[in-house]
């Protein structure tokens, strides 16, 4: 007799496989975003306005309409007002003109009452100690969004404005690329485009008074437009992101360059990624991304060195007998889905950030850049497809190849770039580090002994980073996820989650480094935070005392779970009742699988907060799948 655990995840299981764009991938669907769709229309209004006039319109009357009640406006339409995306929203009513929607007056006069009572007056100076109080250091985005400021008028007359515009060292990409990680830029590794547009408009308008550096300045201008047209891919879409090729393109045409071909493609790319309501998301969408998540939810692993005994008590605290599990993806679609995702790794260097062959990226468009998240659950999707051919094979030598080749000398793994760490999301994390961990752990026992040996070298390296990495509580931080209500808008129930589940992986998958005192400590310190982290209505949320989400709960349970199945990792029975009652928190939740509401937990590049609708669905199946192993 199937019971509720069991209803809900066919249920899940069901919703997610109808959610495929075609039989071999998903696509999913991110949030719409007003500082995308600011940004957006202000490159249009500047590159070439009268052509893309519909577009406008509709972007300035999708901001209208998506105003906050207090006047500011969020990444989402579920997120709090800030004043990154404020001062993006009020800037682009002054770039594109107040006459296109009705009510822009009342629209442009609560935006400037929030900034006025957020950032303290609404004069130049004080908006640009409000940016970069929000960024410090990192001129990844406090420069875009300052030039998108000056370039609509917002900073004051030109003449003046751009005093408050970091200017960026736009001749170091002229450099060979080698030396850039030498060169401390002040932008993270995947900000050269902006690096370049931006430093060459703020010396459009505010020249450098040193003689040497304006001269080399003039110099390095044409190469370094040589070399931001060299790596805009066909798209025409830096990483496929509608605000990086915003500023790229705004920044160009604000320094009399509308018509250069980068700024005409990123128009164009723009252009065809606008939605039907008027919006523009974050990014074009994370299909790769969401496939491996997709796959590996609904063909979990279930290999385990000891088998649960039959008597195995449920965690609701009985014991009913087990309904048959259906495969969740037949043969046939197993095979579609391998050849799709084996078609999207990138086998030549990348010309944006030279990665070597091997990796994968975020998505299947030509503006994607492989990463280290992305070609990890590349990597354990793949293993968990099924029997292993040997394109299959050389795909994942290769790609377990390109992970190690990314660690970072202090044993943990970055995102794009081996040796970039002068900022955040550039460094190693905990995250991607344990995600690394399971890819490895799945293909060891297939690899050639070279690289066998390679791997086991590098899971004994990022073990111990993890068990560095630790906060004294016990939690994990990651650097992909946040949560908008936590402390620092950090997300520690999603990065210990996703580290337990790494460390977990080595006991499930037969690891070749077994978990010594250390890494096993730290394991149950992990599952001691989340266990404490949990509410009293069954749920988790990004820290303690956080809102519950099903992104977060889903996690949180399919942790813990993965380590009951493990044999003696953590007490069974509080991890048990936890489970109990976060299953009951989900079932509930989610109306028994038919109901996925999702939550901005995605922290994409610069602070920017997006959802993507399959998360809750993804992590909710995965979790599921997971607890009725520990049956």
């Amino acid at each position: 007799m199937p019971t509720t655990l069991d209803r809900t995840l066919a249920a899940a299981r069901g919703r997610l496989l109808a959610e495929r764009a075609g039989a071999d991938h998903w696509a999913g669907e991110l949030s719409a975003s007003a500082l995308s769709t600011a940004t957006a229309v202000t490159a249009l209004a500047l590159v070439d306005g009268p052509k893309h006039d519909t577009l406008i319109r509709g972007g300035i009357r999708w901001l209208a309409a998506h105003q906050n009640a207090d006047g500011g406006w969020g990444d989402t339409a579920a997120s709090a007002s800030n004043i990154s995306t404020t001062l993006l929203g009020w800037a682009a009513f002054a770039a594109v003109g107040v006459d296109r929607v009705l009510d822009i007056p009342l629209v442009i006069a609560r935006a400037e009452k929030w900034i006025a009572e957020h950032a303290g007056g609404l004069d130049a100076a004080t908006l640009a100690r409000a940016v970069d109080a929000r960024y410090g250091n990192d001129r990844t985005f406090s420069a875009p969004i300052l030039t998108m400021a000056a370039l609509s008028g917002r900073l004051g007359a030109r003449s003046d404005a751009w005093r408050y515009v970091y200017p960026l060292p736009f001749e170091l990409a002229a450099c060979p690329h080698g030396l850039w990680k030498f060169l401390r830029l002040p932008v993270v590794s995947y900000a050269l485009p902006a690096l370049i547009a931006i430093g060459q408009v703020r010396q459009h308008f505010r020249p450098s008074r040193n003689p040497f550096t304006w001269l080399l300045r003039r110099l390095t201008r044409a190469r370094t437009l040589r070399v931001l047209t060299e790596i805009q891919p066909a798209s025409g879409g830096f990483l496929e992101a509608a605000p990086l090729t915003s500023f790229v393109a705004m920044s160009l045409a604000g320094a009399g360059r509308a018509a250069h071909p980068v700024a005409v493609r990123a128009a164009a790319f723009l252009a065809a990624t606008a939605r039907p309501d008027g919006s523009w998301p974050i990014d074009t969408n994370l299909a790769t991304w969401v496939t491996t998540l997709a796959v590996s939810a609904l063909a979990p692993m279930r290999k385990s060195p000891v088998a649960p005994p039959p008597s195995a008590v449920s965690v609701s605290g009985s014991a009913p007998p087990r309904a048959a599990v259906p495969q969740s993806l037949p043969p046939a679609d197993r095979e579609a889905i391998r050849r799709w995702l084996l078609g999207q790794q990138h086998c030549e260097e990348h010309p944006y950030t030279h990665a070597a062959p091997g990796g994968w990226a975020w998505t299947d468009l030509s503006g994607g850049v492989p990463d280290a998240d992305d070609a990890a659950g590349a990597l354990v999707a793949l293993r968990r497809l099924g029997p292993v051919d040997d394109r299959t094979a050389r795909a994942a030598t290769a790609g377990v190849r390109w992970l190690v080749g990314l660690q970072n000398r202090d044993g943990g793994i970055p995102t794009f770039c081996r040796g970039w760490g002068a900022l955040p999301f550039d460094r190693s994390s905990p995250d991607l580090t344990a995600h690394a961990l399971q890819a490895w752990a799945a293909w060891h026992g297939e690899l050639p002994p070279d690289e066998a040996s390679r791997v086991a070298a590098a899971i004994g390296r990022a073990t111990a980073y993890l068990v560095g990495a630790q906060s004294d509580d016990g939690a994990w931080t990651p650097l992909w996820f946040g949560n908008q209500f936590a402390p620092d808008n950090e997300n520690p129930t999603y990065g210990t989650a996703r580290v337990l589940m790494g460390l977990a992986a080595l006991v499930t998958r037969g690891s070749p480094e077994s978990p010594d005192t250390g890494i096993r400590n730290a394991i149950r310190r992990g599952a001691d935070w989340l266990l404490a982290a949990q509410r009293n209505d069954g749920g988790w949320g990004g820290a303690y005392g956080v809102p519950a989400s099903i992104e977060e709960t889903a996690l949180a349970v399919d942790a813990l779970a993965r380590l009951c199945i493990a044999p003696a990792l953590i007490a069974a029975d509080p991890a048990r009742a936890a489970l109990g009652r976060g299953v009951a928190w989900l079932l509930e939740h989610t109306a028994a699988g038919t109901r996925f509401d999702p939550a901005p937990i995605g922290f994409y590049f610069a602070k920017l907060w997006y959802f993507e609708r399959l998360y809750p669905v993804i992590f909710t199946v995965s979790a599921l799948e997971h607890v009725r192993l520990v049956r």
